[in-house]
C-alpha cells in the first residue's frame, strides 16, 4: 500500500506542470493555470478613493465585485495599455482578482527538468513570489519563464486585499 502511494506520489511529482504565460514589461511569466478563471480585454475599473496605486478599483463581473490589480505597476513596471493589455480573472486565496497584464501568449505544459529554484536575493529583492525559472526551447531560441506563486503574490499584505470572509 505504501509503494502505490508514493508511486501515484512520484507520477504527480513528474506531470506535466501547465502555465498560463504572461508578458509584463520585458518579460515572460508563467502563473499556474488551475488558478485561472478567464482572460479578459482590459476594461477601466471604477476607481476606489485611497486604494493603492497597483489596485486599480473594481468592476463587475456578472454580479461579482472584483477587485483589479495592475501587475505591471505592482513591479515597478511602466504602466501603459495597448491592444494587447488584458485583465485575467483569477481564483486566490478564495476570492475572484483581477490581474491587468501586458499580453498572455499561451499555455505551456512545463516538466520538472525545465524548473530551476529560484536564485536567493538575501533580503536585497522581495522574491518570495517567484516559484522557480522555467527554460522554454534550445540553443539561441531558448527563452526564461519566470514563475510566479500568484496565491502568495495576491495575498500579501503589501497587495492591500484582505482575504475573503468564509460564511
Amino acid at each position: 500500500m505504501a509503494e502505490e502511494v508514493r508511486a501515484v506520489a512520484a507520477k504527480a511529482l513528474a506531470a506535466p506542470r501547465e502555465v498560463l504565460t504572461l508578458r509584463l514589461g520585458g518579460e515572460e511569466y508563467g502563473i499556474d493555470i488551475l488558478r485561472v478563471q478567464e482572460i479578459r480585454s482590459y476594461e477601466q475599473p471604477t476607481r476606489l478613493a485611497g486604494a493603492p496605486p497597483h489596485v486599480l478599483g473594481v468592476t463587475n463581473l456578472r454580479g461579482v465585485i472584483v477587485p483589479i490589480v495592475d501587475l505591471r505597476c505592482r513591479f515597478g513596471l511602466d504602466v501603459a495599455c495597448g491592444s494587447d493589455t488584458v485583465t485575467v480573472v483569477l481564483a486566490v486565496g478564495g476570492r475572484t482578482v483581477g490581474a491587468v497584464v501586458d499580453a498572455v501568449s499561451d499555455v505551456v505544459a512545463l516538466t520538472p527538468a525545465q524548473i530551476k529554484p529560484a536564485p536567493a536575493f538575501s533580503g536585497v529583492i522581495d522574491a518570495g513570489h517567484i516559484t522557480g525559472i522555467a527554460t522554454l526551447g534550445d540553443g539561441e531560441r531558448a527563452r526564461m519563464l519566470i514563475l510566479l506563486d500568484i496565491e502568495q503574490l495576491m495575498s500579501g499584505a503589501d497587495m492591500g486585499l484582505a482575504a475573503q470572509a468564509l460564511l
